[in-house]
């Protein structure tokens, strides 16, 4: 394939924006990139992080496609439009969203423009706690346990515990809900004008890692389970789906609407969507036993292993483990952490509390001033407390943290947890607080693939993608040592648009698979953090502390 010829494009919707690569399909080369960040989510609209609501307008996902699409044209060269060959999108998830009979969200529909019920529930979301325990009980007591692909344990961040949560809440949207549809399988049938519940064509990842989708049980759980859990439900499952697709295949082509808001054409191909996590871990170029971390606001990680001949071996606690949810023709495991980087943020936000609120309140200095002050100190003040952080040995800090301050996705997913800090004395400055932050988001790293390992499965390294990745020198080297274990960071800026555009490159017919495409366009590794065996024998005590009170946190406190 010659450069310059052939183009892709690859729009990766994360939490806060959405941003749009168009890449040379001959050798992955970025020709341009935009992003568009949500304006309604920014103000704050539609959540209520108290209560741990997060929900999205459907407005910001489409102004956001439009205007980052058109943007990263504009950006390129003249003349790139014309060779654009097919489009991916990756979304967050699980993000479900309640739909009518034609698929368009309630919030796009009168009477429901400003009812966070009629939005997306972004994945972050956990006002469905009750929901998800539920579901769990019911399951284990059910034949087949249907959790049993997802880890033996549904989580309130998935898609069946919000469907029952809004449906509870909310009887306009009961009523009003004919089907419900994930946000990655909604921008591909908005785009090709399959919009019909009953007819587009639903994410693999999506269905088997959120959903309790599994081809053994002939896809969904069955209407007695979901009627049994709750009547609410009944009916529900026969306006959902039973047939699901991996990110290979065609979702169809774009609109005549859609190509001519976008300046595309019509022979642009779109496939059909994923989430972020799995295409960022083709973006990586994850091969089979490479654990995948995709380090941001939360981790995701993934695993791809050779599908098995016989039966299936069932790994405990992780997200799922989905035929072909990663790389088509592969088994894909996911797990994660439910925050990660959001723990950082929150500790910012904590010591920005006096400069954003007093000095609002001091006379004698102009708001301009105050403003520039603000952000000075907002920009500096994570990579100063990185630098301090950095000079306190492991042997002086008595400080030991659990991460689970939005809970815990995995192992076990329990999204009723809370974070702690112990430790504690008179000299426990910001820096040490911090550097204790940063070791619990490794430790909770670790119990992950310490579940992998005991549960079988190979890990033979670490790739990791996402902004920590690229900008934290000091987590990722914290990081190593405790997994004790070498970390590849991925070279690509952007590897979930990056694996988007992969595979936007197989559904046009450019590549036969996935493989070949991650080998053509692949971007490498910029950088490896090899663990400090010193630190890593340390760091093995610290651990037990931190496994310790995680057990004495579980069992003793439980809000």
């Amino acid at each position: 394939m010659k450069k310059n010829e052939q183009y892709v494009i690859g729009v990766d919707y994360g939490t806060d924006s959405v941003r749009t690569i168009i890449v040379d399909a001959a050798d992955g080369t970025q020709i341009g990139t935009d992003v568009f960040y949500y304006p309604r989510w920014r103000d704050g609209k539609y959540c209520d992080p108290p209560n741990n609501q997060f929900r999205q307008h459907p407005l910001d996902y489409i102004e956001g496609l439009e205007a980052s699409i058109k943007g990263a044209l504009a950006k390129s060269p003249p003349r790139t439009a014309a060779k654009i060959k097919g489009l991916s999108v990756d979304t967050t998830g699980s993000t479900p969203c309640a739909v009518d009979s034609k698929g368009t969200p309630l919030a796009l529909t009168a009477g429901f423009e400003e009812n966070p019920n009629a939005m997306f529930v972004l994945w972050k979301d956990h006002t469905a706690v009750k929901e998800a325990e539920e579901i769990n009980n019911a399951a284990h007591a059910w034949r087949p346990d249907f959790t049993q692909y997802s880890g033996g344990i549904y989580s309130s961040e998935w898609f069946w515990s919000k469907i029952l949560h809004v449906l509870r809440q909310d009887e306009d949207v009961r009523r009003a809900a004919f089907s419900w549809v994930e946000h990655c399988d909604w921008i591909p049938a908005l785009l090709t004008g399959v919009t019909d519940p009953l007819s587009m064509k639903r994410s693999r990842t999506a269905a088997g890692h959120k959903a309790m989708w599994h081809a053994s049980w002939g896809g969904l759980p069955s209407e007695e389970f979901l009627t049994t859990l709750d009547p609410l439900l009944a009916g529900r499952r026969a306006r959902l789906f039973t047939e699901t697709f991996t990110g290979d295949v065609a979702a169809g082509r774009l609109t005549s609407e859609w190509a001519e808001r976008l300046g595309l054409s019509t022979d642009v191909i779109v496939g059909v969507g994923s989430f972020d996590a799995h295409f960022g871990g083709i973006g990586a170029e994850i091969e089979p036993h490479m654990l995948v971390k995709v380090m941001g606001t939360s981790t995701c990680d993934m695993i791809i292993t050779d599908r098995p001949e016989g039966e299936e071996h069932l790994v405990r606690g992780i997200c799922g483990q989905v035929d072909g949810s990663i790389v088509p023709g592969k088994l894909g495991m996911e797990a994660g952490q439910s925050a990660f980087g959001d723990i950082y943020a929150w500790f910012k936000k904590l010591l920005m509390w006096p400069v954003e609120h007093l000095l609002a309140g001091m006379n004698k200095i102009d708001d301009k001033v105050k403003q520039l002050l603000i952000d000075e100190i907002g920009d500096t003040i994570i990579p100063a407390l990185s630098r301090e952080a950095a000079k306190i040995s492991i042997d002086e800090s008595s400080i030991v943290a659990v991460d689970w301050m939005n809970g815990r996705r995995t192992p076990d997913a329990n999204q009723a947890l809370k974070g702690a800090i112990t430790g504690l004395n008179l000299g426990s400055d910001a820096p040490r607080l911090f550097r204790g932050l940063v070791e619990a988001t490794a430790f909770g790293a670790k119990k992950i693939v310490d579940r992998f390992v005991e549960e079988g499965v190979t890990i033979n390294g670490v790739i990791a993608i996402g902004g920590i990745a690229k900008k934290s020198p000091f987590v990722m080297q914290i990081t190593a040592d405790v997994l004790d274990m070498p970390i590849k960071v991925a070279a690509s800026e952007q590897a979930c648009a990056l694996g988007s555009a992969m595979a936007a490159a197989v559904v046009s017919g450019l590549y036969p698979d996935i493989e070949e495409a991650q080998q053509a366009m692949g971007s490498g590794f910029e950088q490896i953090y090899e663990p400090i065996p010193e630190n890593a024998e340390k760091y093995r005590a610290v651990y037990d502390k931190y496994s310790k009170l995680c057990d004495f946190i579980e069992k003793e406190f439980t809000f």
